[in-house]
């Protein structure tokens, strides 16, 4: 009898502790009266009734789950690993519980499958400089196909690109072709530039004609503050001539005039 009724105390004291449970403010309880979904408790002191009712416990708070290294091959046909880390939280316990088996498991392996799928779809390229939307993309991704499993996917990182030593020393020489390609770029774009200057400045001068000469001793100024020897300067004909009219103007000015000739003796006188 007295075993019977220590038997019968720990049952009571069994069925106690599992009629009353406290949920913490993060905790969600999902009861089940009789194998059908009854509501979602908590947080705070959950009455649930022995044998009739069955509670499961969901957390609230954000998952982080770190992605291992998948190996992948760009759309460049370059073979690479990547790992990422994973952040997401359910937001519809009942979803969870009800709609998956084990919402971790299934989130984990949709991550994996869904980062080999679209960082396969992109160039290397891409992988190492355009992280931020491929991250966005990715999420996008998991938000909307866990969305029925009441997880919400609130970031994904892409931690790491790992390539092969071999690729690295092909990828530094392609960034130093593309520099070099560049700066070809830039200095046909100055020359291009340069050039159309030039023309607008020759316009400009053609309008007026005493304009080139200034311009032509101005250059002249300029040579002759270097230490040259000999100046080889080609100078238009219209100068040319018009030097040449100064100076025969200038010849005439300088030359005497002729004296007047004597009469010639009479040889009658």
């Amino acid at each position: 009898m007295e075993i019977f009724s220590l038997v019968l105390a720990a049952i009571t004291i069994g069925l106690l502790f599992s009629t009353f449970n406290i949920l913490k403010e993060y905790e969600r309880g999902v009861i089940f009266m009789l194998g059908r979904f009854h509501k979602v408790k908590g947080p705070g002191l959950i009455i649930v009734i022995p044998f009739i009712q069955q509670m499961v416990k969901t957390s609230l708070r954000t998952a982080v789950w770190d992605i291992p290294s998948q190996d992948l091959i760009t759309k460049d046909n370059v073979s690479v690993k990547v790992n990422a880390v994973l952040y997401f939280r359910v937001v519809d316990p009942q979803k969870a519980v009800i709609n998956v088996e084990d919402f971790m498991e299934a989130t984990s392996q949709l991550a994996q499958t869904t980062l080999r799928s679209v960082l396969g779809q992109h160039e290397l390229d891409e992988l190492l400089s355009e992280r931020d939307r491929l991250n966005s993309d990715v999420q996008d991704i998991l938000d909307s196909m866990t969305d029925s499993w009441g997880i919400k996917v609130s970031n994904v990182e892409i931690k790491h690109v790992d390539i092969d030593e071999s690729m690295i020393r092909a990828i530094a020489q392609q960034a130093e072709a593309e520099r070099s390609r560049r700066a070809k770029v830039i200095h046909a774009q100055g020359e291009f530039e340069a050039s159309q200057k030039l023309v607008e400045a020759a316009k400009q001068l053609a309008t007026q004609p005493a304009s080139i000469q200034l311009r032509y001793l101005q250059t002249l100024t300029e040579i002759a503050g270097e230490q040259n020897s000999t100046i080889v300067f080609p100078l238009p004909m219209n100068i040319m001539e018009g030097l040449g009219r100064l100076g025969a103007s200038l010849a005439g000015a300088e030359t005497p005039p002729a004296k007047p000739a004597s009469p010639a003796p009479d040889d009658h006188a």
